[in-house]
Protein backbone atom coordinates (compact mmCIF):
# COMPACT_ATOMS: atom_id res chain seq x y z
CA UNK A 1 0.00 0.00 0.00
CA UNK A 2 1.30 3.33 -1.28
CA UNK A 3 2.08 5.85 1.73
CA UNK A 4 -0.74 8.52 -0.28
CA UNK A 5 -3.38 5.22 0.02
CA UNK A 6 -2.45 4.28 3.76
CA UNK A 7 -2.86 8.24 4.56
CA UNK A 8 -6.61 7.95 2.83
CA UNK A 9 -7.27 5.04 5.11
CA UNK A 10 -6.21 6.37 8.27
CA UNK A 11 -7.58 9.78 7.54
CA UNK A 12 -11.50 7.47 6.73
CA UNK A 13 -10.85 5.21 10.49
CA UNK A 14 -10.25 9.24 12.19
CA UNK A 15 -13.25 10.76 10.43
CA UNK A 16 -15.42 7.60 11.49
CA UNK A 17 -14.28 7.33 15.05
CA UNK A 18 -14.55 11.28 15.63
CA UNK A 19 -18.19 10.99 13.81
CA UNK A 20 -18.96 7.82 15.81
CA UNK A 21 -18.02 10.12 18.96
CA UNK A 22 -20.11 12.92 17.78
CA UNK A 23 -23.47 10.49 17.88
CA UNK A 24 -22.26 8.66 21.40
CA UNK A 25 -21.78 11.97 23.29
CA UNK A 26 -24.88 13.45 22.64
CA UNK A 27 -26.44 9.86 23.68
CA UNK A 28 -24.80 8.98 26.69
CA UNK A 29 -23.07 12.47 28.63
CA UNK A 30 -25.09 14.71 31.09
CA UNK A 31 -26.80 17.71 29.36
CA UNK A 32 -27.27 20.94 31.50
CA UNK A 33 -31.11 22.25 30.32
CA UNK A 34 -31.61 25.94 31.42
CA UNK A 35 -34.71 25.97 29.10
CA UNK A 36 -34.80 27.51 26.66
CA UNK A 37 -30.80 26.54 26.05
CA UNK A 38 -29.27 22.99 26.25
CA UNK A 39 -25.33 22.30 27.06
CA UNK A 40 -24.67 18.55 26.23
CA UNK A 41 -20.78 17.90 27.85
CA UNK A 42 -18.00 17.90 25.78
CA UNK A 43 -20.40 17.94 22.47
CA UNK A 44 -18.52 19.94 20.09
CA UNK A 45 -15.03 18.26 21.01
CA UNK A 46 -15.18 15.71 17.96
CA UNK A 47 -16.66 18.68 15.74
CA UNK A 48 -13.25 20.30 16.76
CA UNK A 49 -10.94 18.05 16.51
CA UNK A 50 -12.25 17.30 12.81
CA UNK A 51 -11.51 21.05 11.99
CA UNK A 52 -7.69 20.76 13.31
CA UNK A 53 -7.76 17.66 11.07
CA UNK A 54 -9.32 18.75 7.25
CA UNK A 55 -12.69 20.64 6.13
CA UNK A 56 -13.89 17.13 4.48
CA UNK A 57 -13.23 15.70 8.00
CA UNK A 58 -14.82 18.79 9.57
CA UNK A 59 -17.96 18.44 7.67
CA UNK A 60 -18.12 14.91 7.52
CA UNK A 61 -18.30 14.74 11.23
CA UNK A 62 -20.42 17.94 11.69
CA UNK A 63 -22.89 16.02 9.37
CA UNK A 64 -22.48 12.74 11.41
CA UNK A 65 -22.65 14.33 14.61
CA UNK A 66 -26.15 15.80 14.19
CA UNK A 67 -27.25 12.64 13.68
CA UNK A 68 -26.42 11.70 17.74
CA UNK A 69 -28.57 14.72 18.85
CA UNK A 70 -31.64 13.21 16.15
CA UNK A 71 -31.15 9.70 17.75
CA UNK A 72 -30.76 10.50 21.10
CA UNK A 73 -34.90 12.06 21.04
CA UNK A 74 -33.68 15.83 21.27
CA UNK A 75 -36.21 18.02 20.07
CA UNK A 76 -35.98 19.44 16.65
CA UNK A 77 -35.10 22.86 17.63
CA UNK A 78 -31.98 21.39 19.44
CA UNK A 79 -31.37 19.08 16.22
CA UNK A 80 -31.32 21.62 13.94
CA UNK A 81 -28.82 23.49 15.99
CA UNK A 82 -26.61 20.70 15.90
CA UNK A 83 -27.29 21.01 12.32
CA UNK A 84 -25.71 24.73 12.35
CA UNK A 85 -22.08 23.27 13.17
CA UNK A 86 -21.22 22.75 10.04
CA UNK A 87 -21.13 26.69 9.30
CA UNK A 88 -18.35 27.66 11.94
CA UNK A 89 -16.59 23.63 11.32
CA UNK A 90 -16.06 24.43 7.62
CA UNK A 91 -15.17 27.95 8.64
CA UNK A 92 -12.72 27.26 11.10
CA UNK A 93 -11.33 24.09 9.01
CA UNK A 94 -11.14 26.58 5.64
CA UNK A 95 -8.96 29.22 8.26
CA UNK A 96 -6.71 26.47 9.40
CA UNK A 97 -5.89 25.66 6.29
CA UNK A 98 -5.07 28.71 5.11
CA UNK A 99 -2.84 29.15 7.90
CA UNK A 100 -1.41 25.88 9.45
CA UNK A 101 0.20 27.28 12.26
CA UNK A 102 -2.31 29.77 13.34
CA UNK A 103 -2.64 28.02 16.81
CA UNK A 104 0.93 28.30 16.95
CA UNK A 105 0.35 31.04 20.32
CA UNK A 106 -2.27 31.41 23.41
CA UNK A 107 -3.20 34.75 21.69
CA UNK A 108 -3.85 33.61 18.36
CA UNK A 109 -5.45 30.05 19.47
CA UNK A 110 -7.84 32.25 22.05
CA UNK A 111 -8.84 34.66 19.36
CA UNK A 112 -9.19 31.83 16.64
CA UNK A 113 -11.50 30.22 19.70
CA UNK A 114 -13.62 33.36 20.03
CA UNK A 115 -14.54 33.85 16.49
CA UNK A 116 -15.19 29.99 15.81
CA UNK A 117 -17.36 30.01 19.08
CA UNK A 118 -19.25 33.19 17.88
CA UNK A 119 -20.01 32.42 14.22
CA UNK A 120 -21.31 29.17 16.39
CA UNK A 121 -23.40 31.16 18.75
CA UNK A 122 -25.18 33.39 15.59
CA UNK A 123 -26.26 30.36 13.67
CA UNK A 124 -27.66 28.88 16.85
CA UNK A 125 -29.77 31.97 17.60
CA UNK A 126 -30.73 32.57 14.39
CA UNK A 127 -32.29 28.77 14.72
CA UNK A 128 -34.05 29.93 17.60
CA UNK A 129 -35.09 33.05 16.68
CA UNK A 130 -36.86 31.76 13.87
CA UNK A 131 -38.42 29.33 16.35
CA UNK A 132 -39.10 31.75 18.78
CA UNK A 133 -40.89 33.84 15.98
CA UNK A 134 -43.46 31.26 14.55
CA UNK A 135 -44.22 30.49 18.29
CA UNK A 136 -43.06 26.88 18.04
CA UNK A 137 -42.06 26.30 21.55
CA UNK A 138 -44.09 26.09 24.58
CA UNK A 139 -44.93 29.25 27.06
CA UNK A 140 -42.02 28.93 29.18
CA UNK A 141 -40.02 29.86 26.47
CA UNK A 142 -42.04 33.11 26.12
CA UNK A 143 -42.16 34.59 29.50
CA UNK A 144 -38.46 34.98 30.27
CA UNK A 145 -38.71 36.70 26.78
CA UNK A 146 -36.15 36.90 23.61
CA UNK A 147 -33.54 38.75 25.20
CA UNK A 148 -32.97 35.86 28.23
CA UNK A 149 -34.48 32.91 26.43
CA UNK A 150 -32.53 33.57 22.96
CA UNK A 151 -29.97 35.99 23.25
CA UNK A 152 -27.92 35.24 26.72
CA UNK A 153 -29.06 31.31 26.83
CA UNK A 154 -28.88 30.23 23.85
CA UNK A 155 -26.22 33.18 22.22
CA UNK A 156 -23.77 33.79 25.20
CA UNK A 157 -24.19 30.12 26.58
CA UNK A 158 -23.38 28.69 22.90
CA UNK A 159 -20.24 31.06 23.21
CA UNK A 160 -18.81 29.61 26.46
CA UNK A 161 -19.65 26.18 25.86
CA UNK A 162 -18.24 26.58 22.27
CA UNK A 163 -14.98 27.94 23.57
CA UNK A 164 -14.76 25.26 26.57
CA UNK A 165 -15.23 22.29 24.33
CA UNK A 166 -12.76 23.74 21.90
CA UNK A 167 -10.39 24.29 24.64
CA UNK A 168 -10.83 20.71 25.77
CA UNK A 169 -10.17 19.56 21.88
CA UNK A 170 -6.78 21.73 22.42
CA UNK A 171 -5.94 19.49 25.16
CA UNK A 172 -6.80 16.23 23.11
CA UNK A 173 -5.15 17.38 19.98
CA UNK A 174 -1.84 18.41 21.64
CA UNK A 175 -0.72 15.38 22.35
CA UNK A 176 -2.74 13.31 19.50
CA UNK A 177 -1.01 15.46 16.93
CA UNK A 178 2.66 13.69 17.52
CA UNK A 179 0.65 10.48 17.11
CA UNK A 180 -1.35 10.61 14.10
CA UNK A 181 0.57 10.73 10.87
CA UNK A 182 -1.67 11.91 8.61
CA UNK A 183 -1.48 15.61 7.17
CA UNK A 184 -3.55 18.16 9.39
CA UNK A 185 -5.08 21.54 9.06
CA UNK A 186 -3.45 22.64 12.76
CA UNK A 187 -0.87 22.13 14.26
CA UNK A 188 -0.93 23.25 18.24
CA UNK A 189 2.48 24.04 19.99
CA UNK A 190 2.56 26.79 22.06
CA UNK A 191 5.52 28.96 21.84
CA UNK A 192 6.57 30.31 25.10
CA UNK A 193 8.54 33.79 25.19
CA UNK A 194 11.99 34.03 26.42
CA UNK A 195 12.77 36.85 28.88
CA UNK A 196 15.69 38.22 28.27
Amino acid sequence: MTNSNLNKVKLMTISAMLAALGILIPMTFPSIRLEPASFTLASHVPVFLAIFISPIVAAFVAIVSTLGFFVAGFPLVIVLRAATHLIFALTGSLILKRNNALLTSIRNTALFSFFISLIHGVAEVAVWTYFYQISGMSSAYYEKGYFVSVFLLVGIGTLIHSMIDFSLAVFVWKPLQHIISIPANAKIKIKKRLNN
